[in-house]
C-alpha cells in the first residue's frame, strides 16, 4: 500500500504526470531500446528533483514517527504519548527556530559553506539544523524525566509534564518569531505548519543514516519492551535494566524525532496515531507492533500529504494543518472510547 500511494503522490501534483510517463522515466534510462522517452521531456526533472525526495522524506519521516510513537508508548506504559504529545516536536522546531535566526550571527561564514558531491549539494545549514533540534529536544526530554523520576508518577502526569515543556518551547517560538526578519519569519512559519516542499535528496542522504541505525536499535528493543509491558518489577526479574532501557530507547527515540523534524517541521500525532490503529489490528506485541507502527505512519503521512497537494492545486495546503485535524480527532476519540479511557 505504501508503494502504490507513493507512485500515486509522484503522479499527482500541480502538474500531473499519466502513470505511464513515471514508467517511462524510470525504465526508458536503463531499457532505451524497448521503453520509449516521456511525452514531457520535463517530467524526469518534476520526478528525480523534487517529487522523489519528497516521497523518500515522508517515508522515512512516518516511519521514525510512527516507530518513536510506540516505543516511548512502551516505555513509559502510557497510550497518550508521542514525540508531539511529550513537547519534543515542539522543542525540535524551536531548536529548528534558533537555527535560523541565530545561524548565520554563530557560524559566520561557515553557516554558507557547501560540498557538492555529483549533482546533490550539502549545505551546512541542513546540519547545523539537525543539532540545534537534537539538542532542543534533548533538553526537552531531560525536563520531562527529571519532573517524573519519581516511582509513584501517574500516566496523566506524564503528558502533563509534556504539556507544560511543550508551552515553554512554544514560548521560545514565538520569541524567534518576533525578532526574526520577513525571510525569517517565513521559513520559521512553514517549519511550524510542518511540509515536504523543501524536501532534498541533499537531507534525505544525512537523513537516511540516522534512521537505518535507529530503527535497528528500537527493532532490537521489542522483546524488552513486551517484558516492560508486565511492569517494571517482572521486567527486572527477567533480566531487563529497566533504567538503562528507559532513558536509551527514549534518547534514541528524540535523535530519530528531530532529525526528521528539523527538515520537516512540526509533524503532529503520527506517533500518536499509529501504533493505536495497529494495536487494533495486529495486538500488543511490540515484535511486529514496531514495523507495523512505522509502516501505518507511512500511510497516514503519505495521505495527509496527497490530500493537502490536490485540495488547492496548482498551490498546497500544509500537511501539519492537516494533521493537527485528524489528529485532534483521533485524541478525543481516544478519551471518550472506554477502552482507551480505562488506561489514561
Amino acid at each position: 500500500m505504501s508503494v502504490s500511494l507513493m507512485m500515486l503522490g509522484m503522479c499527482l501534483g500541480s502538474v500531473d504526470i499519466p502513470f505511464i510517463d513515471l514508467v517511462r522515466v524510470f525504465l526508458h534510462p536503463i531499457f532505451p531500446d524497448f521503453v520509449q522517452q516521456p511525452s514531457e521531456t520535463y517530467y524526469a526533472d518534476f520526478i528525480y528533483k523534487g517529487r522523489m525526495p519528497r516521497m523518500f522524506m515522508i517515508l522515512l519521516t512516518g516511519f521514525s514517527l510512527g516507530m518513536a510513537g510506540m516505543v516511548m508508548q512502551g516505555l513509559l506504559r502510557n497510550p497518550l504519548v508521542s514525540p508531539f504529545t511529550l513537547g519534543v516536536s515542539t522543542a525540535a522546531s524551536f531548536g529548528a527556530a534558533l537555527s535560523i535566526l541565530f545561524g548565520s550571527f554563530l557560524f559566520g561564514a561557515l553557516a554558507e559553506t557547501k560540498a557538492t558531491v555529483g549533482d546533490i549539494t550539502f549545505y551546512f545549514d541542513d546540519l547545523s539544523a539537525v543539532l540545534f533540534a537534537f539538542v532542543m529536544a534533548m533538553l526537552s526530554m531531560a525536563l520531562i524525566l527529571g519532573l517524573t523520576k519519581g516511582k509513584e508518577v501517574s500516566r496523566s502526569t506524564v503528558i502533563l509534564a509534556g504539556v507544560v515543556i511543550s508551552y515553554l518551547f512554544q514560548a521560545g517560538i514565538m520569541a524567534t518569531k518576533y525578532f526574526s526578519d520577513d525571510d525569517q519569519l517565513r521559513e520559521i512559519t512553514l517549519w511550524i505548519m510542518g511540509n515536504f516542499s523543501g524536501s532534498s535528496w541533499s537531507s534525505i542522504i544525512i537523513l537516511t543514516p540516522i534512521v537505518i541505525i535507529c530503527g535497528i536499535y528500537l527493532m532490537n528493543m521489542a522483546l524488552k519492551i513486551n517484558a516492560m509491558s508486565a511492569g517494571d518489577d517482572v521486567a527486572t526479574s527477567l533480566g531487563v535494566d529497566v533504567i538503562a532501557l528507559r532513558r536509551n530507547g527514549l534518547i534514541v527515540c528524540t535523535l530519530v524525532t528531530a532529525s526528521c523534524l528539523s527538515f520537516t517541521g512540526v509533524i503532529g500525532f503520527i506517533g500518536l496515531m499509529a501504533p493505536h490503529i495497529c494495536r487494533m489490528i495486529i495486538g500488543n506485541d511490540s515484535r511486529y507492533l514496531l514495523p507495523a507502527s512505522g509502516l501505518m505512519g507511512v500511510v497516514i503521512l503519505l495521505i495527509s500529504d496527497l490530500f493537502c497537494r490536490m485540495i488547492i492545486r496548482p498551490g498546497e495546503l500544509p500537511v501539519g494543518i492537516v494533521l493537527y485535524i485528524v489528529g485532534g480527532i483521533f485524541f478525543v476519540w481516544m478519551i471518550a472510547n472506554k477502552k482507551w479511557s480505562q488506561r489514561i
